[in-house]
């Protein structure tokens, strides 16, 4: 299984940049002055480091010819970004089935703006806690309907995993919350997804930042 990745990037500090050549870039990045410039994250989501994000783009820029092209806005979006949400693709079966209350049949639906859309509006009728124990109920009737046990004696890993699927509803909850303040935009990808194929405020990324 890979990450699906969700990031809120600030258009407007993504439009800074992007207003910006490539030369005052590598300058603005080699010297870390825009590091004061960057916006501020929210400290209860993990968000890329400034110095691996430079680095990501002078590297980058080496081997450019010149444009700013899909890889380099993807970089500038995470330099952009406020918050990250990322877990296995499989598990937002769990985490997404029971809210819309339809059946996903690929994990390549995740990567569609609209069952984002639809998941924040969804879950503007629910509070945090309430989400989180409606997605625990439901994988504990998925196990049962599979004859899997629910004893942590006899399977050590349930509480863990139990915990886990607690922490990351909850953190997704919050995210989604985070992603209605004016301003902020979802980049939504993952590991291995090719930059162009990223998807920024509903479209794709080559396309929305053309």
């Amino acid at each position: 299984m890979v990450d699906v990745i969700l990031r809120l990037i600030d258009s407007n500090a993504l439009n800074r940049l992007r207003s910006m050549s490539i030369e005052q870039l590598v300058l603005a990045f080699e010297s870390g002055r825009l590091r004061d410039e960057r916006p501020a994250g929210d400290p209860r989501f993990h968000r890329g480091f400034s110095v691996d994000i430079e680095g990501d783009f002078l590297e980058w820029a080496d081997k450019s010819n010149g444009n700013i092209d899909a890889a380099a806005s993807l970089i500038l979006c995470d330099w952009s970004s406020v918050a990250e949400w990322r877990c296995w693709d499989g598990r937002l079966f769990l985490y997404i089935e029971p809210v819309l209350e339809e059946r996903f049949e690929d994990t390549d639906e995740f990567l569609n703006a609209d069952v984002w859309q639809r998941l924040t509006s969804n879950l503007s009728t629910k509070d945090r806690q309430s989400y989180s124990e409606s997605v625990i109920l439901d994988w504990m009737k998925r196990r049962e309907h599979l004859g899997d046990t629910l004893n942590p004696d006899e399977d050590p890993r349930i509480l863990p995993t139990m915990e886990s699927h607690k922490s990351l509803t909850e953190s997704l909850f919050d995210f989604i919350e985070l992603s209605k303040e004016e301003g902020l935009n979802l980049l939504i990808g993952r590991e291995y997804l090719e930059p162009e194929e990223w998807l920024l405020d509903g479209g794709k990324l080559a396309e929305a930042l053309a």
